[in-house]
């Protein structure tokens, strides 16, 4: 083996190069402050390790980029892992940045000789925020895209080249394909090969002026090795650790849902590494035309103080200014972005923003299922789009949630997890809990009592009756006005249709209570004077009734008890059409124009659904007592597709998880 190491040194000087780094002096001996130069240097190489695996599964495409990140997080071996690494080493990375630049500015090593040296740190640390924010977009996803793009939107306000620049950094006038080919290749390749450079440029420098000591010196000098060695190793490996809690615990990194350049982002922020800024561009001074000073001239200034201080210093209270200065641009930003997420979670748009990121969370979790569950033929983003769970949620809130509602909201609630009690209801209400958790309850979302039918009240409400109670808590946007159709959370089914057979319940503002119907001959001629004054018998032909009409409409949510109960839903169609004769008022399995009332023939199937929702006014619904209920389809407000996903997502009709399934039983 000493033969091998020999004929290795004779051709490299392997061990001279060694002994010299190794036993470099170290003046008043090792320290831990002096490890964060190495921590950086680790986090780097892991850095360029893991992304070079990770380059291996990306594809730099705005048509693929979500789509192989997915990959990655999800399908490959070991990805998540990676993925997660990498995503967690770079959270780590200003840290240690901010810790090494306060070291060498507290121990004075940016004084001459070293200026040069303290310069390219300067540089580094830019160049490293750049690789943080280039790499920020590469998921394509909408928390990286609309972040991104209110940050390069700064860019715009330059002096004189502002908008050439812009289209530069951009790849055109808008953002796509070529946006995200530049990132890719500045946070791929341009950036990591300066930032190579400059840290072989700084090693040099550092190994050629040495360490400044650290005054008082405690101990005499000694070498790197063992001591400092041991230090950095340590040091490292404590890093690592960090890094690897945050990985395990979260699986990897989060994945935000696809990328939507045609719907904006509430919750669009910059890593928690540039919210001071974000928030710094928020205040009054900088509003209008002065946003340049906050975006360009003041930053631009505080990095030119910072380069002048190795000048500032050889003044006789230069160094304590110097010092003095990244203290307060520490505690300054500090503030600024407690401040940010405080506002976020806690000021007055915070139902907003937190609302916001759980939509993102549920359409990301939903892009995930549908790409392992369906693959993905086109794009991710199109799986989205052309699902009913969620692009029919988002549609009913926009076309019909003024008038009706879903479950007492207006279709996109988010079901937190309950609050057991009273006491737990505050606790999750506090500013605190808001701050350090978005499952926590906002007071401006909906609550309500442990088996109530349908009494919404704010979180506020219920905080301030101070009443005892299990409750129930939805992240939705509060509706003011009583709803004036029908609740359509379970249309069709069979709890549905026998409440709306129920007298007091048709005339209440879960059904009719806020239409003309419920003046109508439904209410006076059948369910008031009728059903009523049913005796038990006719109680249960009605039950029959109801199961015979739910199973027009073919639900998948209850297709095994349609099988098992046949037999019952064939006497029910026998009492629907003789004994409750409700073809006196619809026709049913064959038309008749005769009667006035909604054809009951697939009475809640997708058909009828749909045939309704575009025109409602066509003979075979409402054609002379329709109750301000638009025609979708005939007026072009809605295209086919779109009222198809709207009536899938009402009847349920969409891919369901498993676990789901087993809840919904």
């Amino acid at each position: 083996m000493k033969a091998f190491f020999d004929w290795i040194d004779h051709r490299t000087g392997i061990r001279s190069l060694t002994k010299e780094a190794l036993f470099e002096n170290i003046p008043g001996g090792s320290r831990w402050r002096y490890v964060w130069g190495s921590t950086l240097t680790f986090a780097l190489f892991v850095q360029f390790v893991t992304g070079a695996f990770l380059w291996m599964g990306y594809s730099a495409s705005s048509g693929d980029a979500w789509e192989s990140v997915n990959y990655i997080q999800n399908e490959m071996t070991g990805g998540w892992l990676l993925r997660g690494i990498h995503h967690w080493m770079a959270q780590a990375m200003p840290i240690l940045l901010l810790l090494h630049l306060m070291q060498v500015l507290v121990d004075g090593a940016y004084k001459a000789p070293r200026e040069v040296n303290f310069w390219f740190g300067v540089i580094l640390l830019m160049l490293v925020l750049a690789l943080s924010l280039t790499g920020y977009l590469l998921p394509w996803d909408q928390k990286g895209y609309w972040a991104t793009k209110v940050a390069t939107n700064l860019v715009n306000i330059v002096p004189f080249v502002g908008p050439e620049l812009q289209k530069l950094v951009v790849g055109g006038t808008d953002y796509g394909h070529h946006t995200l080919t530049r990132f890719f290749a500045l946070h791929a390749g341009v950036l990591p090969a300066l930032i190579v450079l400059l840290v072989i440029g700084h090693i040099y420098l550092f190994r050629r002026h040495g360490i400044t000591p650290a005054e008082p010196k405690k101990k005499k000098d000694a070498y790197f090795w063992p001591d400092q060695v041991f230090k950095d190793a340590v040091a490292c490996l404590a890093v690592m650790a960090t890094v690897m809690f945050f990985v395990i615990w979260y699986h990897g990194a989060h994945l935000a849902s696809p990328a939507d350049p045609s719907e904006p982002f509430s919750a669009a922020r910059p890593d928690w590494y540039f919210l001071y800024l974000f928030q710094f561009l928020k205040l009054d001074a900088f509003a209008g035309d002065k946003e340049v000073w906050g975006a360009i001239y003041i930053p631009g200034m505080f990095v030119g103080l910072i380069c002048l201080m190795p000048f500032i210093g050889k003044w006789k209270v230069g160094h304590v200014f110097n010092v003095g200065i990244m203290f307060a641009f520490l505690g300054g930003a500090g503030a600024l972005t407690y401040l940010a997420k405080h506002e976020d979670v806690a000021g007055g748009n915070s139902s907003t923003y937190l609302k916001a990121l759980l939509d993102n969370h549920r359409d990301a979790e939903r892009a995930i299922e549908l790409a392992k569950h369906e693959g993905i033929e086109s794009t991710a983003l199109h799986l989205l789009k052309t699902d009913p769970k969620t692009q029919g949620a988002k549609l009913f809130a926009q076309h019909c949630a003024s008038c009706h509602r879903y479950g007492g909201h207006d279709g996109l609630a988010h079901e937190l997890a309950a609050a057991e009690n009273l006491a737990d209801l505050k606790a999750r209400t506090s500013a605190w809990e808001r701050f350090a958790s978005s499952e926590a309850v906002h007071p401006e979302w909906l609550a309500r009592k442990e088996n109530s039918t349908n009494e919404w009240a704010t979180v506020e409400a219920i905080l301030n009756a101070n009443e005892e109670a299990k409750y129930e808590i939805l992240a939705a946007n509060k509706i003011k006005d009583a709803a004036s159709a029908p609740d359509l959370k379970g249309f069709a089914s069979r709890e549905w249709i026998r409440e709306l057979l129920t007298p007091d319940m048709y005339i209440s503002h879960k059904f009719f209570g806020g239409s003309a119907h419920k003046d109508g001959d439904m209410y006076r001629r059948f369910l008031k004077r009728k059903v009523t004054k049913y005796d038990e018998e006719e109680k249960e032909m009605l039950d029959l009734v109801v199961l015979a009409l739910s199973a027009e409409a073919k639900l998948p949510s209850q297709a095994e008890k349609d099988k098992a109960d046949a037999e019952k839903i064939k006497r029910g169609i026998d009492h629907l059409i003789d004994d409750i004769a409700c073809i006196d008022c619809h026709a049913f399995q064959e038309p008749d124009p005769d009667v006035d009332g909604p054809d009951l023939t697939g009475y809640g199937s997708r058909q009828w659904i749909i045939d309704f929702v575009k025109n409602p006014e066509h003979e075979k619904f409402y054609p002379e007592n329709n109750d301000r209920m638009p025609a979708f389809g005939e007026k072009e407000i809605l295209t086919d597709d779109e009222i198809g996903l709207i009536a899938d997502w009402i009847r349920g009709d969409y891919f369901i998880k498993p676990k789901e399934t087993a809840a919904a039983d």
